[in-house]
This record gives C-alpha cells, structure tokens and sequence, in this order.
C-alpha cells in the first residue's frame, strides 16, 4: 500500500518538528516536506506532489486564507486546517472550510502539544486519512454549493402537521453540507435541530454565521428554549441536545454528560431523545467520520420515522451515512443538491398523506 503523503506547512520550526515526529511514528504515513510559508509551500507541492496538506491559518508573507482560496483555484487538494480555540480563530476556520479545506485540529501552544501528544496523534492521523481518501468532486460540489446563487430558495406550500421536526448529524465536511441544505430553505420551513461535531468556541459563531446568510433563524440552541418552525437550533460544542416533549411543545434540552462516540455533543444522544415522536421526525445524516448517529437512526427508523441519508458520491466522508447505510438503517438516501428539496416536499405532506409515503417507502 503506497503511503499517505504529507506536506506540512507551518512557520514554528517547533510546530514542524512536533507534526514531522508525530506522523513519523505512523507506518501508513510519510512527510514528504516541510514549509516555512505559503511561497515556500507552493514550490514543494510543484516538486513532491503531496496527498495532503497541513496548513497553519496564519503565516508571515501571505496569510493562510489567500493562500487557501488560490491553492484550491489552481490545485485543488485535501487541505487540513490548523487552528486556534478562539473567536478569531474559529472564524478564520470556517472561512477555510467554505474556501475548501476538508477538515481542521486545534492547534495547542507547543508545550502542551507535546503533553496532550497521544490524543492529538489520534486525531491528526485520522483527519489525515481521512483527508486524503476524499473525492476531489465532492470537495468541489461542497464549495459551490455554500456559494448562494440568485433564485435558490426553493418553494414550500407550508408544514403539513404540526411539531414536524428535522433533526440533522453531521461530522467532517458537515458545516459547508449543512449550509448548502439550510440556504435553501425558506423562512416558512419546519424547526431544525442539529448536531454537528464541533468546538464549543465555533459552534455560536457557526450559528452566527449560517444566521446571516439563511431565511430560517439560526441560533446555538438553549436550556430548555422552546422550538418553533422556521428556527434552527444548533447544539453547543460542549454539550449534548436533546429534544423534551411537554404539553404538545418541543423543547431544547442541553446535558453536560460523558461523551458518546469520542463526541459530545453526539448525533445517537439527538436521535435517541426523538424516539417518542419518531413518527413526526425527519432525521437526516450528512457527510462525517466515524459511526455517531447510525444506531440512533436505526432506532428511529424502527419507531417509525423517516430517516434519509447522504449519498456517497457527494459525502466528504462516507463514514457516519455509510454505518447508517451498513445497518439499513435509511429509508432513503440524496445526493446533497436533492437533500433540501426532499425534506420541504415530505414536511408538506397532510398525517394521511405521510401513511402513504410510509407504506410505498417501506
């Protein structure tokens, strides 16, 4: 099996040093170069043909982004981020994921790198590997569809049954897949309750963000806030969201308990909280690493909800809707483009209408 080539792109010799050790300890992985800044990186992609790219967002000569943006108009290539836990540092991260790099790893000081180095090796080598098993046309289709062309708001005829709810996991490659779905929809659509894996200090700034260029409110969701059709709840990155039932209502809960799946906030903790309205749900899984959120939807299928899936082709990362695929547990599965427009058609529907569907789908 050919090795993973890397190239490593970074201007602290120790932060270098650190990455070329670390991956130099993983058999499937080879760094095959260094680079000091963006100018020195261009040549050595020219001169080593790497499969990936780390890259550090801020650089002396030419900052990360406009390195980013002209890599990915000239030679589109798996590119994972490194990045700060700050409010800078998360909006400079999902700038980088809309111009097209795949993933992202906070970055910690040198020092504590080195202290927390197993847990990071873990990470780093699997958003490497990830990276570099990605389709090059998925990563493309995910870039142009975050960019909001004129007339794309798609017609709704209104929600057929009331608490009709979305509930949406997503992992890598899941904030730009999640946008291309949301600014789609109109103002008038179902309440949305998402769960994707994230940093607690990006999650209210990825709200922020998708709230500024979508029709539906979007909002990090809060203890115990009530849900309302046209509202986007987003879960915090530090914490678990689950859906409470009361008085015909739905409510947003948050619990601060142990990851599940490596996660937290984790997509089966979502899922499992809609089991007793599952005929009600929509419960969808876009592009991730890992198996969060396959067993959850299973469980909500065999309840009685629809359940749809990302297809392959146009997945990032094929993990999360590949398990769920793995243990049927999907009533359907969409190409990206197609995901929005078969949540607003099925949410339209009148409770007999959906009897239907059900029995044609099954």
């Amino acid at each position: 099996m050919n090795k993973i080539k890397v190239l490593v792109v970074d201007d602290s010799i120790t932060i270098r040093n650190i990455l070329t050790s670390i991956l130099a300890q993983e058999a499937e992985i080879e760094v095959v170069g260094e680079a000091e800044d963006p100018f020195d990186a261009r040549e050595k992609i020219k001169q080593l043909n790497p499969d990936v790219l780390t890259l550090d967002v801020e650089m002396p000569k030419m900052d990360g982004l406009t390195f980013l943006s002209n890599l990915m108009r000239l030679r589109p290539m798996p590119v994972v981020m490194l990045s700060t836990l700050t409010t800078k540092g998360a909006d400079t991260t999902l700038t980088a994921l809309e111009l097209g790099a795949v993933d992202y790893i906070t970055k910690p000081d040198a020092g504590a790198l080195l202290a927390q180095q197993d847990d990071f090796k873990h990470t780093l080598v699997s958003k490497l590997k990830d990276a570099a098993g990605i389709n090059l046309k998925s990563l493309k289709l995910s870039k142009s569809l975050s960019e909001k062309p004129d007339g794309q708001i798609l017609p709704f005829s209104g929600i057929g049954r009331r608490n009709h709810l979305i509930a949406i996991g997503a992992s890598t490659g899941g904030t730009e897949a999640i946008k291309s779905i949301l600014m789609r929809l109109p103002s008038t659509s179902p309440a949305v309750v998402i769960t994707q894996h994230i940093p607690v200090t990006f999650s209210a700034r990825f709200a922020s963000r998708l709230n500024a260029c979508c029709q539906m409110a979007v909002q990090e969701a809060r203890h115990g806030q009530k849900i309302h059709p046209g509202n986007v709840y987003i879960a915090p990155g530090d914490k678990h969201l689950k859906i409470e039932q009361k008085n015909g209502a739905s409510f947003c809960l948050l619990e601060d308990s142990p990851e599940v799946n490596r996660h937290k906030p984790s997509v089966d903790v979502l899922f499992d909280s809609l089991q007793s309205v599952a005929g009600n749900i929509q419960a969808v899984l876009l592009t991730g690493m890992g198996q969060d959120g396959a067993r959850g939807m299973l469980n909500l299928k065999q309840q009685g909800a629809r359940t749809l899936i990302q297809n392959q082709a146009s997945s990032l990362v094929w993990g999360m809707p590949g398990k769920a695929y793995a243990l049927n547990a999907h009533t359907e599965q969409y190409p990206l483009t197609e995901m929005a427009a078969a949540l607003l058609d099925f949410a339209s529907l009148k409770r007999g209408q959906v009897k239907e569907v059900s029995n044609v789908i099954e």
